[in-house]
């Protein structure tokens, strides 16, 4: 039976909270609705590879790949899925079991819909709930503010051609401004529908890179970012900056 939902899981050296992840996930108890594909990009750690060989012998699909990137473990883990919807896992993260159902449910029934998403719980060196909120249009243009781990329509994964490996850190915000640009609708469900692990050598991480991805963004979707902004301009707005044009044309001093 062909599953509905395709659940990325990309790993690098954590197997140690691999196994979490994946029993997460079983904890849903329709299994034909989904499948787990593990990506095991490059890992180095003798355990993780312990650990992902026994995951395999029991049956799991485990997709070995070089050391390449997040980005890059995520799409070819898509590109070998069957299900017509994704999750997308990060290995040392959990989903709760509502999840899925409630995903599959919105997809199912809102074909309009491409993205759904919810709140997280913080868990590990710090503990608290992080509300993600309704979708906005204006925040998520200024900020990548909508976790990868998603829902969504592999459609949208499709339109966007994959992952953008340029920007592993925030390929996932690109994925989800492509998905705008396309008019999918995002929808939020109000409660909490996973788990992010908080870990000190991941909140060590350099930002070096932080504009210069902003950058790229802003190019790459220049248009979007574009009317987005003249949607902010009044009508008024819009006439007087075109006469204003044409009277600085015919002066000879076109503002361009």
């Amino acid at each position: 039976m062909i599953p509905v939902l395709s659940i990325i899981i990309p790993c690098y050296n954590h197997g140690i909270y691999l196994i979490d992840a994946v029993q997460s996930v079983e904890c849903y108890p329709n299994k034909q609705d989904y499948e787990i594909i593990i990506v095991n990009d490059g890992s180095s750690d003798t355990d993780t590879i312990q650990i992902l060989n026994t995951l395999s012998q029991k049956g799991y699909t485990v997709l070995h790949q070089p050391n390449l990137g997040l980005s890059a473990a995520r799409n070819n883990g898509i590109r070998i899925s069957k299900g017509i919807y994704l999750l997308i896992l990060d290995a040392d993260n959990k989903i709760r079991p509502s999840y899925i159902h409630k995903g599959i449910e919105v997809l199912d029934a809102n074909h309009e819909v491409g993205i759904v998403y919810g709140d997280c719980q913080f868990f590990g060196e710090i503990e608290k709930k992080m509300t993600q909120g309704k979708f906005s249009k204006k925040k998520i243009l200024i900020e990548n503010y909508i976790d990868a781990c998603v829902i969504m329509r592999k459609k949208i994964w499709e339109e966007a051609n994959g992952y953008d490996t340029a920007i592993p850190e925030i390929s996932d915000w690109d994925l989800h401004l492509t998905a705008l640009s396309n008019n999918w609708s995002f929808h939020y469900i109000p409660e909490i529908l996973f788990d992010y692990r908080v870990r000190s050598d991941a909140m060590s991480r350099t930002h070096k890179k932080h504009d210069e991805h902003k950058n790229y963004i802003a190019k790459k979707h220049g248009l979007l970012y574009r009317n987005a902004f003249l949607e902010t301009i009044t009508i008024k707005a819009r006439i007087k900056s075109v006469l204003k044009d044409v009277w600085e044309k015919l002066k000879g001093n076109p503002q361009y």
